[in-house]
């Protein structure tokens, strides 16, 4: 049976979903959330730093920026829909001594305004954090929503620190952090009601820094963003079948916590599992994997990410499943690799 086939057969079995799954938030059902934890951490931020300012491109309610606007109307600026200004103008804020916290589409950032990042903020290592929403597949509207590629764009910018936070308490503790970075920052954004994970392993964002949030023997999950996630939920579903997992969450892509890294990757006898919600060409695995080579270290490894590929439009349920990046993909994979 072809693939296109086999997908066909799953995704029939399953309910139909209406075109608001789309767009759905990522949390599972009867998940903890918190709503718009970027927009309520900056004004949160700003109430004690006047010098931080915000800014959108005709995007403030879909980033969460508008909570800041609301709150802090005479810093915050629309830009309309001009990406390119945006960067530019974020720029020129912090030759003024603001910090610029300036939000927009992923895509929008990574294929639109490269080269005004690179030139104006990059280069002159300016503080302007650039966040921005739909990283990775978080959409269902397709390649011209879908950001796939800009990790791999970005990483490999000088000077620019990249984040993927992966909850609403990562998100919370990453905004002051990348606020106090004197370069700039490039974070991905999970908006409006964003799931809630992390407090229950005594986590802490610190930049630069990944955390062991559980250990386990047989497995060891590298993961970045919402992987984290199902990194987490894929080790409680691998317990019942008596596979211990352990996960290693990697919050700041650049630069790499290549200590903690090598240190869980070289534990003898387990297979090291690279998760990420990115094309399989440029992120985390990429960067991992020659880590790995160049240190020596050389456990069985294999890679959880997107295909090269231009994705489908669809509900996100559908499409998560479709690419092997939902909880229950990761887990039937990863006992195939184990020959369970």
């Amino acid at each position: 049976m072809s693939t296109k086939k086999v997908f066909a057969a799953q995704d029939a079995s399953k309910p139909r979903l209406t075109t608001s799954a789309m767009i759905a938030s990522i949390a599972g059902e009867g998940q903890r959330t918190k709503a718009a934890p970027f927009g309520h951490a900056l004004v949160a931020l700003a109430n004690e730093r006047p010098e931080i300012v915000g800014l959108t491109a005709d995007l403030g309610k879909y980033t969460d920026l508008h909570i800041f606007g609301q709150a802090h109307p005479d810093r915050y600026y629309q830009m309309g829909m001009a990406e390119q200004l945006l960067m530019s103008a974020a720029a020129g804020m912090a030759r003024e001594g603001c910090v610029p916290f300036a939000t927009t589409y992923a895509v929008f950032a990574a294929r639109r305004t490269y080269d005004f990042i690179c030139m104006a903020i990059a280069e002159e290592d300016l503080p302007v954090k650039i966040v921005c929403a739909l990283p990775g597949l978080t959409t269902g509207y397709g390649p011209s929503h879908q950001a796939t590629d800009d990790l791999a764009i970005f990483r490999a910018m000088p000077n620019l620190t990249i984040v993927d936070p992966c909850d609403a308490l990562d998100i919370e503790q990453a905004v002051p952090a990348i606020a106090d970075h004197p370069g700039p920052v490039y974070m991905r954004l999970l908006r409006g009601n964003v799931p809630l994970v992390l407090d229950e392993y005594n986590y802490r964002f610190q930049l630069g820094k990944a955390a062991l949030l559980r250990d386990g023997a047989d497995v060891l999950f590298v993961s970045t963003g919402f992987m984290t996630m199902r990194a987490l939920e894929a080790a409680d579903a691998l317990r019942k079948d008596r596979i211990e997992a352990g996960v290693l969450h990697v919050p700041t892509i650049k630069p790499l916590d290549e200590e903690a890294i090598l240190k869980a990757a070289a534990k003898p006898g387990r297979l090291v599992v690279v998760m990420e919600n990115h094309s399989v060409i440029g992120g985390l695995g990429e960067a991992v994997a020659r880590l790995l080579m160049l240190s020596g270290v050389h456990p069985a490894f294999r890679h959880v990410g997107l295909p090269d590929a231009f994705l489908d439009a669809g509900a996100l349920p559908t499409l998560h499943d479709r690419y092997g990046i939902s909880t229950p993909a990761v887990t039937e994979r990863v006992k195939e690799w184990l020959g369970k």
